[in-house]
């Protein structure tokens, strides 16, 4: 008597667990995580109890959304997040760095700039026109956007 993956709900979410949390080493973001954690809690009540499947997508749902809600912030700035003081901050690879604009900052004071070879989405707070072709100093990073000042 063989019995199929779809037979065993608590293995095929602990599959479907397992490849979230590989994709979330892939593509950016610490999102895809929770949900993995959404997955693997529904396999454990596959495990102990025999929910249909409308109560697993339930299940899953909740974990899932609830443990993003409630954990990001804090786990991002525990282990991702440089804290606001800076006095004892690492030296990163950005700041104080020089990068060139390569397309104008518009009215939202939003632009795009190179930076060792990639293309930056950037935003800055000064008062000033940057236009294409002009050097700004990177002040900080934030996830993909780099935020920028003139150089003087």
């Amino acid at each position: 008597m063989s019995t199929s993956i779809f037979s065993k709900p608590e293995i095929l979410w602990f599959i479907i667990g397992l490849v979230l949390f590989l994709l979330e080493l892939v593509i950016p973001g610490f999102v895809i995580f929770f949900f993995g954690v959404g997955a693997w809690i529904t396999a454990l009540l596959c495990l102990i109890a025999e929910p249909g499947i409308n109560l697993q997508v339930v299940v899953f749902a909740v974990t899932s959304i609830l443990s993003l809600l409630i954990f990001r912030k804090m786990i991002q700035k525990r282990f991702f997040y440089v804290r606001e003081d800076r006095s004892d901050a690492v030296e990163d690879e950005f700041s104080g760095k020089e990068a060139l604009v390569v397309a104008d900052f518009d009215a939202d004071k939003r632009g795009k700039v190179d930076f060792k070879g990639t293309t930056w989405k950037a935003e800055t707070d000064s008062k000033s026109d940057i236009k294409a072709g002009q050097i700004v100093i990177i002040l900080e990073k934030e996830n993909f956007k780099l935020k920028v000042e003139p150089k003087q």
